[in-house]
């Protein structure tokens, strides 16, 4: 299954979704990371069944000119022109889920306890970068840009064409 394209220059997680069989690992990871809890709806990660037997984990793709950022009545989103990352004022963010209907990915969650919005910040402040690709089990999920899977898929094409 194709996977969606990045809208971005910058780093963002894709997932495989040949090698990912729905575990949510990354989900538990992600939340226990950012918030202290093994709780899925507390993950900036989701893993989704697109088709009967199709999983696949969806993450913020660090779109360039982010469309929930442009979307946000408040100003709450900024997005750091250097890495990508979209960072949410807690202070500005009333919860109002603008962001989540601009979101092209469905990469935004809204947390039910503080009611603000939760993004994808490529574990920033982790050492080891991403540890939902880094406790993967499948390797199902990359932390990748546009021009990394753009070369990997003209040197598939080359492959399949040899």
């Amino acid at each position: 299954m194709p996977t969606l394209p990045s809208t971005s220059k910058h780093a963002y997680i894709t997932c495989d979704a040949s090698k990912c069989v729905g575990c949510q690992i990354c989900e538990y990871v992600c939340s226990y990371t950012k918030n202290g809890a093994f709780n899925t709806y507390r993950s900036r990660i989701r893993t989704v069944r697109a088709k009967k037997i199709l999983v696949t984990a969806i993450a913020c793709r660090t779109c360039e000119d982010a469309p929930c950022v442009l979307a946000c009545p408040r100003d709450a989103l900024k997005q750091d022109p250097e890495t990508g990352i979209i960072k949410v004022d807690a202070n500005l963010c009333d919860g109002c889920a603008w962001c989540i209907e601009a979101c092209d990915f469905g990469a935004i969650t809204i947390n039910p306890r503080t009611k603000l919005t939760e993004i994808c910040d490529l574990c920033a402040d982790e050492e080891d970068g991403p540890q939902c690709v880094k406790w993967c089990p499948k390797e199902a999920l990359e932390l990748t840009t546009p021009d990394k899977r753009a070369q990997r898929s003209r040197h598939k094409l080359v492959l399949e064409e040899a």
